[in-house]
C-alpha cells in the first residue's frame, strides 16, 4: 500500500490552477483543488498530534510532580529516586531508533496508535503497584518510555510532510509548545490529584483516559496514509505525472538505503552532529531541572524556615504546582519567541537559527547559576531566575527541530530524529537525574546528616547544569559554521 496522495497537491494547489506540458507537447488540462478541505484536514491532523503530544509529556512529568510522596512511600535515597526518570529515559532513547526505522518504512498512523495504547495501559497498571514492589514500578516507567518514543519520533515527520518550510516552523512551534504545557500540566495534575484524593496513585489514572480519547481521534481524523514529500516528488505532480509517481510509496528514493547507510550519512553531516550535541546539553539541563527542581525548592524553603520538613505520607506539593505553572508560561512564551525571532532573523542572516540557540543557551546557564546561588536567602529571586532560565531554554525547541528538517534529506528525517533522540537522551536527560542524585548522595555522605546539608548537596550538584548549558551554547556556535553548506546539500 502507499500513503494518501491527495495531500501531495495541497501545498501547491491551494486556491490555484496549474497546467503543464504532456510528453507529446500538448497542453495538459489545468488542475484545480478545493481550497478549504485539505487545509481543514491538515489543521485537524495537527490538532490531534498536538493533543497526543500534550498527553505524552503529562505522563512524562507525573513522577517529578509527586516526587516527595514517591520518595517517602518507597523510602528512597536521592540516587534511587533519580533512577526512576533515568530508566524511563533510557528505554525511551533505546526505542527511538527502532521507531525511526519503522517510521521511514511503514504506516506511521498504526505505529502512533499502538504507542498511545501501550503507554496508556502501562500507566494505568502502574497506579496499582504496592509499596513492596518498587522494582515493578521502575519497570513500568521504562515501558511507558518505550511507548512515548514512538510518538516523539514519528509525529514531527508527519507535520514536516503536511507543510512547506515557510509554514513548517510555525506549525512545529505549535506542536512543541505542548512540551512545556504538557510538562507543567504533569506537575500540576499529579500534585492536584495527590492533594485532593490523599493518595498519589490517583495521579496515574487520569492520563490513560485522555490517551483513549487521543487514540479515538487518531483513528477518526488522521488519514491512514500521508504522502512523504520531496521537491522532486512535487515536481512530478505539477507535470501531470502524479499517478505514475505514486505507484510505489517510496518512488522518490532512487535506492532503498539501509539503516546503517542512513546513519553513516548523518554522521558526516556536521550541522546535524553539532546541533544534536547542543540539544543533548539542553536535554541534560531540562531533565535535571524537571526531576529535581521542585524538591530543591522545597529543601530551600525548609532551610529558610518557610515550611516544615516532610515527615508524613502526604507531603506539601505546592512547589510542583508553582513550578508547573512556570514551565507552562515560560514554555509557551519561549517557543513563540524563538520561532518569531528565527522567522525575522533568517531574512538578515542565514545562520540565524544556530546563533539564536547559542545565545539562549548562554543566557539560560547564567540565570540558572544565579538562581542556585540565591536559593538559600531569597526564594522569590530563585523562582524569578528559574523562570528566566526555563524561558531561554524553551526558545530552542522548535528551532533545533527545524534545523534538522532542513539539513537532512526527507528520506532520512525519521531516522535523523530517532538518532538525535538517542544521542540527546543517552548523554543528556537519561543520566542527569541520576547523576544529580548521586552527587547529592556523595556530598551528604561526607557530612553530618542535617537539613542544611540536604539542601547544600542538591545545590552543589545542580551547578553541573550551568556548566553543561555553556557547552551546549558552544556546540550551537559550531553549527553556525556548517549550516549553509549542509542545507544546500540537503536541498540537492
Amino acid at each position: 500500500e502507499h500513503e494518501d496522495t491527495s495531500l501531495l497537491l495541497q501545498p501547491l494547489f491551494e486556491g490555484q490552477s496549474y497546467g503543464g506540458a504532456a510528453a507529446d507537447g500538448t497542453e495538459c488540462p489545468s488542475v484545480a483543488v478545493p481550497r478549504n478541505s485539505p487545509a481543514k484536514r491538515d489543521c485537524l491532523v495537527v490538532a490531534v498530534l498536538c493533543f497526543g503530544n500534550l498527553i505524552n509529556f503529562i505522563d512524562w512529568f507525573i513522577v517529578p510532580g509527586i516526587l516527595l510522596d514517591i520518595q517517602q512511600y518507597f523510602g528512597l535515597s536521592d540516587g534511587k529516586t533519580g533512577l526512576l526518570q533515568t530508566v524511563f529515559t533510557l528505554c525511551y532513547m533505546l526505542a527511538a531508533p527502532i521507531f525511526g526505522y519503522l517510521g521511514d518504512r511503514y504506516n506511521r498512523k498504526i505505529i502512533l496508535g499502538a504507542g498511545i495504547f501501550f503507554w496508556s495501559g502501562v500507566t494505568l497498571g502502574s497506579s496499582f503497584i504496592t509499596q513492596s514492589h518498587y522494582r515493578i514500578f521502575v519497570l513500568s516507567r521504562g515501558l511507558v518510555g518505550i511507548g512515548s518514543a514512538s510518538y516523539s519520533t514519528i509525529a514531527p515527520t508527519i507535520i514536516a510532510d503536511l507543510f512547506e518550510e515557510g509554514k513548517r516552523t510555525t506549525v512545529l512551534s505549535i506542536f512543541y509548545i505542548f512540551i512545556p504545557v504538557g510538562s507543567g500540566c504533569g506537575y500540576m495534575l499529579a500534585a492536584g490529584m495527590a492533594k485532593s484524593t490523599g493518595d498519589w496513585h490517583w495521579a496515574f489514572r487520569v492520563t490513560p483516559c485522555m490517551g483513549g480519547l487521543a487514540l479515538l481521534l487518531l483513528i477518526l481524523l488522521v488519514p491512514h496514509r500521508i504522502q512523504r514529500k520531496t521537491a522532486a516528488h512535487r515536481a512530478l505532480s505539477i507535470s501531470g505525472m502524479i499517478g505514475r509517481a505514486d505507484e510505489k510509496p517510496d518512488v522518490y528514493r532512487t535506492t532503498r538505503t539501509s539503516w546503517c547507510q542512513d546513519v553513516g550519512s548523518l554522521v558526516k553531516n556536521c550541522s546535524f552532529v553539532c546541533s544534536s550535541l547542543g540539544q543533548t546539553a539542553m536535554a541534560f539541563v531540562t531533565g535535571a531541572l524537571g526531576m529535581w527542581m521542585p524538591l530543591f525548592l522545597y529543601r530551600a524553603q525548609v532551610v529558610q524556615g518557610l515550611v516544615p520538613p516532610c515527615l508524613q505520607d502526604s507531603c506539601n506539593s505546592s512547589n510542583s504546582l508553582i513550578f508547573g505553572g512556570i514551565t507552562i508560561g515560560t514554555g509557551i512564551l519561549g517557543i513563540i519567541a524563538g520561532a518569531e525571532a528565527a522567522r525575522r532573523l533568517r531574512k538578515i542572516n542565514n545562520k540565524a537559527d544556530p546563533l539564536i540557540c547559542a545565545t539562549s543557551m548562554f543566557i539560560s546557564a547564567l540565570c540558572l547559576y544565579i538562581a542556585l546561588m540565591v536559593a538559600k536567602t531569597n526564594i522569590l529571586s530563585t523562582f524569578i531566575f528559574i523562570a528566566f532560565g526555563e524561558l531561554f531554554l524553551s526558545v530552542n525547541w522548535a528551532v533545533v527541530t527545524d534545523i534538522l528538517l532542513y539539513v537532512v534529506a526527507p528520506r532520512r528525517q525519521s531516522t535523523a530524529i530517532a538518532l538525535q533522540i538517542l544521542v540527546s537522551h543517552l548523554l543528556g536527560d537519561a543520566g542527569s537525574p541520576y547523576l544529580i542524585g548521586a552527587i547529592s548522595n556523595a556530598i551528604q555522605a561526607r557530612n553530618v546528616p542535617s537539613l542544611q546539608w540536604s539542601f547544600r548537596s542538591m545545590q552543589y550538584s545542580f551547578v553541573t547544569c550551568a556548566f553543561v548549558g555553556v557547552f551546549g551554547g558552544g556546540f550551537f556556535l559550531l553549527t553556525s559554521f556548517y549550516i549553509e553548506e549542509d542545507r544546500k546539500e540537503a536541498q540537492r
